[in-house]
């Protein structure tokens, strides 16, 4: 079972770190990695939930931007463009679960994520 993190400033810290993904929006190449490596590296050390769940959510933003860059590239043989939209959706709802599940003070696991940061 994983543990509940009581104190709010670790539980908004947590969140915010799932939250800053979306920065892709404002930085369409790389904000998705950008924005949480930022608040990972700022508070990473002052909070072992930030931490654990910054790491997690950079693994998952990692993925998911390869398999973005090879569903661009499969736009070619005509799938790319549904894959786009379909990792798109799939991408968004998992980034607002986790924030979500952070906030509540609940670790989240992203699925199919390519561990690179242990």
């Amino acid at each position: 079972m994983h543990r509940i993190i009581e104190d709010p400033n670790e539980r908004q810290w947590g969140m915010l770190v799932h939250i800053a993904a979306l920065a892709t929006f404002i930085l369409p190449v790389a904000g998705n990695i950008i924005g949480p490596l930022i608040i990972y590296l700022m508070k990473k050390d002052e909070y072992e939930f930030v931490n654990e769940q910054g790491k997690e959510v950079l693994n998952f933003q990692i993925t998911w931007s390869i398999i973005f860059f090879i569903s661009i590239l499969l736009i070619i043989v005509g799938i790319g463009v549904l894959m786009l939209v379909g990792f798109g959706i799939a991408w968004l709802v998992l980034v607002i679960v986790a924030s979500v599940s952070a906030s509540n003070g609940t670790p989240y696991k992203y699925p199919f994520t390519i561990r690179f940061l242990q």
